[in-house]
């Protein structure tokens, strides 16, 4: 499975000596030329590949968006192949794992815990990430061709390099195809990292999901990327009408032909962001808010007000009973160090979107809070007791 770090335990990954070299192949156009053929070419190679990631690798065989033919299946999934970003299994395997853990840390790519540089590429070529769990991908694990492609992770995309050289010369290999490919692995893994670090937030998703109009472009809609996280099945991601998604007006025109089909639109609902959050989420974002608060300067200023009126003893003995019983105490007694449900709702309109579930959320971040002075005071007076 994708493993929980340290994402840097490793100074050198050999893995990533032929990423380097594949940088450094497109330098030789200094001797190649740069032709405008090889050029349209490189801009052709890039948009087809672009498109076979984020409508095949990422909405379709990650995220089950819409349905297709077991021929469409295969061929999608070997045009994908072809961007030399490994194997379509491996690809969908890892994606299902960032959704659930999405920028905690047991995200593989997440640059609020391991950096942006690290989330943008690193992460790649840590060998704990080598191996993801096929288990999250079974319904794509039964069809034995998919299973043979991934395997033969950079079968296509070196069939496709041998077919543009065999055509087109050496210029056309390097331009057409290197720098295409290159400029095609920054702008997927832009996703990971741009993606969760600059733009607009539109929905409440407990992670650091944002909207990039420029990735958007770039990627052919997937930086429309909170309102992915907002509705993962959706094979749309521009919600709004001016949400330019290229991957899937080509989809809309698939389907129109029956090579594709069903394809998932999210709900009115949804998109007026009036359905509350999971349970998952008002447990990150109760998390985010209560990292808002300095835990351990309320413990003492509420230990300092409980020594004025209470002899040590007593706190002590409370703690020794049973830590419930100080949540309990502290819950009773409403200290003024302790913030209040309405102060922390005012917090968490400071921070947070407006959303169905904010009462949810404060209040529980209200137990958080109480349970960890609590922790704090208990360990405090079973020193000191």
């Amino acid at each position: 499975m994708a493993h929980d770090h340290p994402p840097h335990s490793d100074v050198v990954y050999p893995s990533a000596i032929p990423f380097v070299f594949t940088h450094l192949v497109c330098l030789t156009a200094i001797w190649t030329g740069v032709p405008g053929k090889a050029l349209v070419l490189a801009l052709v190679l890039y948009l087809l590949r672009m498109w076979a990631i984020t409508a095949g690798y990422h909405r379709y065989f990650s995220h089950r968006s819409y349905k297709t033919s077991r021929v469409v299946q295969f061929l999608i999934a070997v045009l994908g192949q072809s961007s030399a970003q490994r194997g379509v299994l491996w690809w969908a395997a890892v994606h299902r794992h960032h959704h659930l853990h999405s920028d905690t840390e047991h995200d593989v790519h997440s640059p609020r815990h391991h950096g942006f540089w690290y989330a943008h590429l690193g992460w790649i070529f840590n060998p704990v990430n080598s191996t993801p769990d096929y288990g999250t991908v079974k319904d794509l694990t039964r069809y034995p061709e998919l299973v043979w492609l991934d395997r033969n992770t950079y079968l296509p995309a070196m069939l496709l390099g041998l077919a543009v050289w065999a055509f087109g010369g050496w210029a056309m290999l390097v331009v057409g195809f290197f720098w295409s490919t290159v400029l095609l692995f920054h702008c997927t893994f832009f996703i990971n990292s741009l993606a969760h670090v600059s733009g607009s937030q539109r929905y409440l998703t407990g992670d650091d999901s944002r909207n990039n109009v420029w990735l958007a472009l770039i990627t052919l809609g997937e930086g429309w990327h909170n309102n992915h996280h907002h509705y993962q099945s959706s094979t749309r991601q521009g919600f709004q009408w001016w949400e330019i998604d290229i991957s899937y007006y080509v989809l809309k025109v698939m389907s129109w032909f029956r090579l594709v089909w069903d394809l998932r639109a999210p709900p009115e609902a949804i998109l007026r962001g009036e359905r509350p959050v999971g349970r998952k989420v008002v447990e990150k974002v109760a998390e985010e808010l209560v990292g808002a608060f300095n835990v351990e300067g309320i413990s003492s200023a509420v230990r300092d007000a409980w020594d004025e009126a209470h002899p040590i003893d007593d706190l002590a003995d409370v703690a020794r009973r049973a830590r419930a019983q100080v949540e309990e105490r502290l819950e009773e007694l409403s200290l003024p160090h302790l913030p209040t449900v309405p102060e922390l709702r005012e917090k968490a309109e400071e921070m947070f979107h407006e959303s169905p579930s904010l009462d949810a959320i404060v209040n529980r971040a209200h137990e958080m809070l109480a349970r960890a002075v609590a922790e704090h005071l208990c360990e405090r007076a079973l020193t000191t007791g």
